[in-house]
Parts: C-alpha cells; sequence; structure tokens
C-alpha cells in the first residue's frame, strides 16, 4: 500500500528551484531513502512531507491527505529526526521527552512512562536526569531519536540521522532503524553515507540538483551499474557526492 505519493513536486525559494518537478511512492513497511550531496534537495523534500514548508508546485499527499490540507492529521502520525540538534538546552533527557509530548496531547504521566521506556531503548538510561549540555553528539543524536518516537508514529522520517556520529554510533543507529522497520514502521531517511543506504534501504532515489535521477534498489542498482552505490553515483551524475 502507498503510504506516500508525489506528483510534479517542486520548490522554489525566489529565483531558486530547490526541488524540480518530481514523481515518487513510497510503500507502507519500507525503508525509503534519498541520496545525493548537500545542496541536492533531499532536506527539502522532507520538510514539505512533514508540512514543514508548502510546495510551490505539484502535490504531495501522507497517508491520502494533502500536506497543505490537513497538516495536523498528518502531523499526529509521523515522527521526525532532523539534521540539526534542536532539543532544549535547558532540560535533563527526560525533561526533553515529557515536553515534546505535550505536542501531541499525552498525559503527562503517560509521557514519562513512554519517554522511560524510549530512553533505556536509545541506551541513555543513565542520563536520564543529565542536563543534555552535557552530552556527546552520539548521545544527542540519540535522544533526538528517541523524541521523533514519542507518539509511536506509522511513519518515521529520518534527515540525516547519523551526520558526525563515530562508526560505533553509527552502528548503533542502524540497529535501532532495523528494529523499528521490522515491526512495520515505514522510514524514510537521507544521507550521503552510501554504506547506510546499502544497509538499510529497500529502495533509494538518487537525486542532483533538484531531481530525481532515478529509484531502484540498492542490489538492483550496483548489479546493473558495477560496483558500490558511490561509484553509481558517480557513473549517473558525473560527480562524487563531495563535489
Amino acid at each position: 500500500m502507498q503510504i506516500i505519493t508525489a506528483k510534479g513536486l517542486s520548490k522554489d525559494y525566489d529565483s531558486l528551484r530547490a526541488v524540480d518537478t518530481i514523481d515518487f511512492e513510497i510503500l507502507e513497511g519500507e525503508c525509503f531513502g534519498f541520496l545525493g550531496p548537500n545542496g541536492a534537495g533531499k532536506t527539502t523534500v522532507m520538510r514539505m512531507l512533514y508540512c514543514f514548508i508548502a510546495p510551490t508546485s505539484g502535490e504531495i499527499k501522507v497517508f491520502g491527505m494533502d500536506v497543505t490540507k490537513q497538516p495536523s492529521v498528518i502531523k499526529s502520525r509521523i515522527g521526525v529526526m532532523p539534521q540539526d540538534d534542536n532539543l532544549d538546552p535547558e532540560l535533563t533527557v527526560l525533561e526533553n521527552l515529557i515536553t515534546y509530548a505535550r505536542y501531541f496531547d499525552i498525559p503527562r504521566a503517560q509521557s514519562a512512562k513512554i519517554a522511560a521506556g524510549l530512553i533505556e531503548y536509545t541506551g541513555l538510561t543513565e542520563k536520564t536526569n543529565v542536563n543534555i549540555k552535557s552530552l556527546s553528539g552520539g548521545m544527542k543524536r540519540a535522544l533526538l531519536l528517541a523524541r521523533a518516537l514519542i507518539n509511536n508514529p506509522e511513519l518515521l522520517i529520518l534527515d540525516e540521522p547519523t551526520t558526525g556520529l563515530d562508526p560505533h554510533s553509527r552502528h548503533n543507529v542502524w540497529e535501532k532503524l532495523h528494529g523499528l522497520k521490522s515491526n512495520n514502521t515505514t522510514l524514510i531517511l537521507t544521507t550521503h553515507y552510501m554504506e547506510e543506504a546499502e544497509k538499510l534501504c529497500d529502495r533509494v532515489a538518487i537525486m542532483d540538483s533538484g531531481r530525481i535521477i532515478t529509484i531502484d534498489s540498492p542490489i538492483h542498482l550496483m548489479d546493473t551499474h558495477g560496483g558500490n552505490l558511490e561509484n553509481v553515483y558517480l557513473k549517473l551524475t558525473g560527480r562524487w557526492l563531495g563535489e
């Protein structure tokens, strides 16, 4: 079943076309990745998906609902792990989660229990009452993941979830995402780590300059073009991801 459909989707910022007339669909229970360098349009697509910005043209539907017409209902059913750290620096780990739960009208008694479970799930139990200013980068990413799960979302959107993490922390996040997918949570992620896409994604959309070049499974792309995903990207775009 399709959980997201986009047709002719575009987004302009003044004279800059950040997303240029793209079409895609995402199926329930799959992990779908948007790959490409900085500036490819990945984050802009994510922000339209979770109703943070409106498309300039075209349409995008989540759970069959237009993001411009029913954003509140859509937001209640999704979780978002942003690329940037937007945790409240004045609160503890537990307080960050309980405060965020208010956006979903979760009663405090219930949210405290949910938060405690998510803190354990993400390996932050010893940091429960610690101010987040003292957390490492990896711990903050773990807390952002816990926060994204506070409303038990059907759809989880992750914008470069492991950027800046050491290999051990990155693998910990991957393990958690595999577990969520096994419970039929639909995952959408952006990444410029090709290994991440190979390990997590059922299908990927390779983007460059606001356009989707191709959508396919990592395995089929690598079989068709040879080499790993980064080599595939080079063949399809003529440049390395860092350029």
